[in-house]
């Protein structure tokens, strides 16, 4: 049977973690967050507004000091000095009030942002990955999507709800002090800015080494999910095979790898706070020193010192905060990188610009028609799955499809269901060619039980639902009963409310099956698919299934994979499939009497019991 499990490379809708992307500047990446955040102005400018009362109270703290030091403590002693300084604490305290109001409001809102922000982007991430073709998670490990949807989105809120007020106070703090500083002392402010321009070009060339290991940390911490992700779903494989131990260490090694990474960036970080911090205070102690020589010389009050420190002090730190905040944006630039490029995908297998509607249902079923079909998974572009592959099924007919594996069974199937397009030759639905449907009418029209059921983590009753969402109880019910699975769910310890644990853990090979069976069943498409639809079901069970099936069957079209030939000899038709081709057509006894491909399939299942052949 073709199956698409190989990688798939150089698709549209393979992602690049090649780290191209990486090179782009902080901003640049940033821009991609901007339809996210455009919904929200009003949340923007109300924080943006308790950002500017709270800066300008902080910036009238040190102004205040100065009058109390010029007029309070230098007024001569007596009445007079005793109220300004009463009347400077007073102010200083209304000033803090407005700081603390300004300062809560400002929290709450970009708080609430950043939440709300990050939550639009995990629903657009996750809404966006779930279309995507086959093709894409050929190639890209479910582990690695999680940790994008997690890890990644953590980031950016801590950038939207933290980092971007603190960016914006810190540089209204920076502007505003460095403006008061001027006011202040214009000769010692610009001794400050020709050092700052001195020290901030190694801060600025040591902080692209930051941003480049913050990428590749947050690639080692994916790496580690997408490891954990898939040998956690393949845990009793593990087991059975005694790989704990392995899998432990290969996981351990994983995790020391990002360890490692992590280390390094926390390092360089580290040392850009420190290179930061040394500089800039530094520069501003030197012309403190300054200063005091100033006011010793008496061409400066101990008040216009006192602001000017004061100021300084805001401009130094609000310099530290920014370093602070670049590290993160850094960081979180490398993050939003991963996110847009996931975004940035696109599947090849889009709706058409203007889809064409199938016509009205009717009761024999739907006609399918395959005109030289040809097909090439795209990770084995010279190895075709299908060759010239011409098929007409009429409504309501039922036909298997045998054949070895490798055959082109599944590969069919794939194309029927629109999960790849073939390079040659259309199938058509009812007279439409499948690519003129928008994907929704297609899948929507197509019933599918296939061999490896997937069972959800939830109730029986919302498993079997899952085929048709607004399905009534009475008839999940009903497709459960066709399904020979209404026994078994009756005698769960809660029945059909009953928890079926992740992947069905909790059921048998048999009923995971007979509750897919019922799914299609609810779902009642006119083209009913069935890939070894009875391949894990015991011999009572499957005599059960197998006559709810050809009730089933009745008035539909059904396509049966089966490499069980006594499951389809009831069957209209039987094709047989080699190596992409037809090789065989005919029912079950004029195959055998045929003496092909069939009639060989035929004796080794059935050994001595079989048909003579020639």
């Amino acid at each position: 049977m073709t199956s698409s499990t190989t990688g798939t490379t150089g698709t549209p809708d393979t992602p690049d973690t090649s780290g191209s992307a990486a090179r782009k500047g902080s901003l640049a990446a940033f821009k991609g967050l901007l339809p996210y955040l455009a919904p929200y102005r009003r949340q923007f400018l109300l924080a943006g507004i308790a950002l500017l009362f709270a800066a300008g109270a902080t910036l009238a703290i040190p102004a205040a000091f100065k009058q109390m030091i010029d007029h309070g403590f230098g007024a001569s002693v007596g009445a007079r000095g005793i109220e300004h300084v009463n009347a400077t604490f007073l102010a200083l305290f209304g000033v803090a009030a407005v700081l603390a109001v300004a300062t809560a409001a400002r929290f709450y809102m970009v708080s609430w942002l950043g939440e709300r922000v990050v939550a639009d982007i995990r629903a657009a991430v996750y809404r966006h990955v779930v279309q995507q073709s086959p093709a894409f998670f050929e190639t890209t490990r479910t582990g690695e999507v999680l940790s994008r949807l997690t890890t990644d989105t953590t980031l950016i809120q801590t950038v939207v709800g933290t980092s971007i007020s603190l960016a914006l106070r810190n540089t209204l703090l920076f502007g505003g002090g460095l403006v008061m500083l001027f006011v202040t002392s214009p000769k010692l402010t610009a001794i400050i800015l020709g050092l700052l321009v001195l020290v901030v070009l190694p801060i600025v060339l040591f902080g692209r080494r930051v941003r480049k290991l913050s990428r590749d940390s947050q690639d080692r911490i994916a790496d580690a999910s997408a490891l954990a992700g898939e040998i956690l779903n393949a845990m009793p494989t593990v087991q059975a095979f005694t790989h704990e131990s392995i899998e432990a260490g290969r996981f351990q090694h994983s995790v020391e790898g990002a360890f490692g990474t992590a280390i390094r960036r926390i390092r360089a970080r580290a040392t850009l706070t420190m290179l930061a911090i040394v500089l800039v205070f530094g520069a501003i102690v030197f012309v403190l020193w300054l200063g005091a020589h100033a006011v010793l010389e008496g061409n400066m009050t101990g008040g216009d010192l006192g602001q000017f420190i004061l100021y300084a002090a805001i401009v130094a730190g609000s310099i530290g905060a920014l370093s602070e905040v670049m590290g993160e944006a850094q960081r979180a630039a490398g993050a939003t990188e991963r996110l847009l490029e996931l975004l940035a995908v696109r599947s090849d297998i889009q709706d058409p610009a203007h889809p064409r509607p199938l016509p009205p249902r009717l009761a024999g079923g739907a006609r399918v028609t395959l005109d030289e079909v040809s097909f090439s998974y795209p990770s084995r572009p010279d190895s075709a799955a299908l060759s010239h592959l011409k098929l007409d099924i009429a409504a309501g007919e039922t036909v298997a499809l045998v054949g070895p594996s490798g055959a082109g069974k599944t590969t069919l199937f794939q194309l029927l269901l629109r999960f790849y397009d073939p390079q040659a030759g259309g199938i058509r639905l009812d007279g439409i060619d499948i690519r003129d449907l928008s994907l929704h009418a297609l899948r929507d029209a197509i019933g599918i039980v296939p061999q490896d059921t997937v069972i959800f983590s939830s109730s029986a009753l919302e498993n079997i639902r899952y085929g048709r969402p607004d399905a009534s109880d009475e008839e999940v019910i009903a497709a459960a009963k066709m399904a020979a699975a209404h026994e078994f769910i009756e005698r769960l310890p809660q029945g059909y409310g009953a928890f079926l644990g992740e992947r069905g853990v909790r059921l048998s090979g048999g009923q995971r099956q007979r509750i897919a069976i019922a799914r299609a069943l609810l779902k009642n498409p006119p083209l009913l698919l069935l890939d070894e639809a009875t391949s894990a079901l015991d011999a009572e069970s499957e005599r059960l299934v197998q006559r709810a099936l050809e009730a089933a069957m009745v008035g539909r079209t059904t396509i049966i994979i089966a490499h069980r030939l006594a499951t389809v000899q009831r069957a209209d038709r039987i094709i047989v499939l080699d190596e992409g081709r037809v090789v065989e057509a005919g029912t079950h006894a004029a195959l055998v009497a045929h003496g092909g491909v069939y009639a060989n399939l035929a004796a080794l299942q059935f050994g001595a019991h079989a048909p003579a052949v020639a």
